[in-house]
């Protein structure tokens, strides 16, 4: 049986006609406190923070947004909404205007990282920290392309071309939305292999069944266009602190530390042992007392 993931999405906003999911929590009992919104990364949702938001409530308000096209949020077609960084930072920052209604702190993960200084820089008025977990290196993008041997970004092209038909990415598609797969996919990112429960593989499964889940993984595999995370470090309006578990096989700690931490806005890197693509997730008790004491 699913694991009913909207029961984190509790509450719904409509964005541009559509519906997005969230989920808040610690409002009343911190109305003087500061306001944190939390941004999943690829293919997850608000339930990706199930163990941070608790903890984070006790301190501030808190709340979790699925990005346009993932977990309990909308999936309009490719055709009638592009899933870019420049969509989902802008869905942040009007997030962040019209239903948090306070300066904030963006918290994202992978993709999430990415997101939220997008949004930092769509409202340098409304956001006033970014904090960026495992960002997204976004090694695929056109310019990154430019430094990879000839044979690789051929290869790369071909892919994207291929998955550009949709009969085949849904072949493809249909073999990685099943548990297995997704199990085997948790368990390569994630270094704490008793970390991949069944609670998350349902969290994570449960919207890839969606009618329209296809088009949105078919966009998103090809979109090598938008900012790199150096793109945007070099004019985020605000501070920035990074977190990077160091055993991350997806985006190396070495590359993220090299690019980062020349840019001044980077007041922090902060080194997490022993975790994996995802440590809000794998060791949220370090993460929670790290954001607690830097925030």
């Amino acid at each position: 049986m699913f694991f009913e993931y909207r029961k984190f999405a509790d509450r719904f906003w409509t964005w541009r006609d559509y519906e997005i999911g969230y989920c808040a929590e610690g409002l009343d009992e911190n109305l003087d406190k500061p306001a944190i919104v939390l941004i999943h990364g690829f293919g997850a949702s608000v339930g990706h923070w199930r163990k941070n938001i608790p903890v984070l409530a006790q301190k501030f308000r808190v709340y979790a947004i699925d990005l346009i096209g993932f977990g309990s949020s909308a999936q309009p077609k490719p055709s009638e909404l592009a899933y870019t960084f420049e969509t989902w930072g802008q869905q942040v920052a009007d997030f962040v205007n019209e239903v948090v209604g306070d300066r904030a702190i963006l918290v994202g993960n992978s993709i999430g990282a990415v997101v939220a200084m997008q949004s930092a820089i769509y409202a340098p008025e409304l956001i006033f920290k970014t904090v960026l977990i495992n960002c997204s290196l976004r090694l695929l993008q056109e310019q990154n392309q430019l430094d990879m041997p000839w044979f690789k970004r051929v290869g790369v092209k071909a892919v994207q071309n291929i998955l550009g038909n949709r009969v085949i990415a849904k072949l493809f598609f249909d073999q990685v939305r099943n548990r297995r797969s997704v199990k085997q996919i948790l368990s390569q990112a994630y270094f704490h292999k008793e970390a991949v429960t069944e609670e998350l593989v349902d969290i994570l499964i449960q919207p890839a069944q969606n009618p329209n889940a296809v088009d949105v993984f078919m966009a998103f595999v090809r979109y090598s266009q938008g900012p790199r995370p150096e793109d945007l470090l070099a004019i985020l309006p605000c501070d920035a602190i990074v977190l990077w578990g160091d055993r991350d096989p997806w985006e190396p700690i070495e590359l993220g530390r090299k690019s980062f931490t020349k840019f001044a806005c980077v007041k922090e890197f902060i080194d997490i042992p022993y975790a994996g693509h995802c440590p809000q997730d794998e060791v949220p008790e370090i993460v929670n007392n790290i954001l607690l004491k830097l925030l």
